[in-house]
C-alpha cells in the first residue's frame, strides 16, 4: 500500500505534466493567432485585395485558355523557324532525318528553344562545377572538427553572408565584369551554390562518427591525411548526392536568371511576353517543366545509388510538385534533398 507522501508526491507530477500541457495548448494557439493575424495585417500592408482576385479570376481564366493554348512551338528549331512550321507540328518536324534540324539548331548563333534549354542546362551545370572547390573548402574549414571554435565561425560566417543574397541579387552584383548575360550568370550562380553547398558540407562533417578519425590519428597521419581518409571518406557519397541537388536547384536558378537578361529559357520567355506571343510563351514553358523535371529525375535516381539506406528514387509525382516548390526557385535549400 502507497505512502501519503508517495501519493502526494504523484498527484504534484501529474499536476506539473498537466500545466504544461494546457502552456504547450496556449503557446500553439498564441502562435496560430499570431500567424493569422501578421498575415492579415500584412495583406492589408501591401494592398492585397481578395475580392478584386476574385472579380478578376474569371478574365484571367480566359486570358490564359484563350491567350497561352494552343502553344506554339515555331521556335522550336531553326528549321520550325524558318518553314514556318508553327503549334505542335514544329516538334516532329524537328526530328526529320533523324533530327538534323535540332543538331543544326545547336551549332546556330540563332536563337531556339532547343538550344535555349542546352544554355539553360550548361548555366546551371557550370555554376555548380565552379562552386564545387569552393564550397568543399569552406565547407570543410566551417567544420569545428577541423578548424577549432570560435575559428571556425569565420568560415561558417562567410557561407551565411553568400547565402543571405540570392543568385538574382549576385548577377547585378557583378555588374562591374559585366551586364546581365551568360558569363555573369555564371558567376552569380556559382557564387549563391558555394554558401548553400558549403553550409550542406559543413552540417554533414559534424555528424560523423568519430572513431575513424582517431583510427586514422593513431596512424601517426597528417591532418591533410586525416582530413581525406578520416573524416572525407565518410562523407564522399553524401557530399555528391548534395552537389546533385544543388544542380536541380541551380537549373531553376538559371531559368530565372534568363529573366533578367542572362539567356536561355528564361530569356526567350520573356521576349515572347514582351512581343504578346503567349502562345509561344506557353511552348518554353513547356520546356522549362520538360527541361526542370527531367534533371529532377535523373538527379534524383543517381542520389537514390549513392546515399546510404535509399533504394528509390523521387517519383514523376513528387518531381511535378517540387516544381511549384517557390524556394527551390529562389535557390533556398531544404535541408533533405
Amino acid at each position: 500500500m502507497s505512502s501519503p507522501s508517495a501519493d502526494s508526491g504523484i498527484r504534484e507530477k501529474l499536476a506539473a505534466l498537466d500545466r504544461v500541457r494546457r502552456l504547450k495548448y496556449v503557446f500553439w494557439l498564441a502562435l496560430f493567432a499570431a500567424v493569422v493575424g501578421i498575415t492579415y495585417w500584412g495583406l492589408g500592408f501591401v494592398g492585397f485585395k481578395a475580392y478584386v482576385v476574385a472579380d478578376r479570376f474569371p478574365a484571367m481564366y480566359d486570358f490564359i485558355s484563350t491567350g497561352f493554348f494552343p502553344p506554339d512551338f515555331q521556335k522550336f528549331t531553326i528549321y520550325t523557324k524558318d518553314q514556318g512550321i508553327s503549334g505542335l507540328q514544329a516538334i516532329p518536324a524537328s526530328f526529320r532525318d533523324f533530327g538534323q534540324p535540332i543538331i543544326d539548331s545547336f551549332g546556330s548563333s540563332r536563337q531556339s528553344l532547343v538550344k535555349a534549354s542546352v544554355v539553360t542546362l550548361l548555366l546551371g551545370f557550370m555554376g555548380t562545377a565552379l562552386a564545387f572547390p569552393f564550397a568543399l573548402i569552406l565547407g570543410v574549414l566551417g567544420s569545428e572538427r577541423v578548424t577549432p571554435f570560435p575559428f571556425n565561425f569565420i568560415f561558417r560566417g562567410t557561407l551565411s553572408a553568400i547565402r543571405a543574397i540570392p543568385a538574382v541579387v549576385w548577377i547585378f552584383l557583378y555588374i562591374p565584369i559585366g551586364p546581365p548575360s551568360q558569363m555573369t550568370a555564371v558567376l552569380a550562380i556559382a557564387t549563391d551554390g558555394i554558401g548553400n553547398l558549403g553550409r550542406l558540407f559543413t552540417d554533414d562533417l559534424e555528424e560523423i562518427d568519430e572513431g575513424p578519425i582517431e583510427a586514422i590519428r593513431s596512424t601517426g597521419a597528417s591532418s591533410t591525411q586525416t582530413i581525406s581518409f578520416g573524416m572525407l571518406s565518410q562523407v564522399s557519397r553524401s557530399f555528391i548526392a548534395w552537389t546533385l541537388y544543388i544542380l536541380e536547384i541551380n537549373t531553376r536558378i538559371a531559368i530565372s536568371l534568363g529573366v533578367v537578361g542572362a539567356g536561355g529559357l528564361g530569356l526567350m520567355i520573356r521576349n515572347s511576353q514582351d512581343l504578346f506571343s503567349f502562345q509561344q510563351t506557353a511552348a518554353g514553358l513547356i520546356m522549362v517543366f520538360i527541361v526542370v523535371l527531367g534533371i529532377e529525375l535523373v538527379s534524383s535516381r543517381i542520389r537514390a545509388r549513392l546515399r546510404p539506406g535509399e533504394h528509390s528514387g523521387k517519383g514523376f509525382v513528387e518531381a511535378v510538385r517540387d516544381l511549384f516548390n517557390p524556394k527551390k526557385w529562389l535557390g533556398i535549400s531544404d535541408r533533405q534533398p
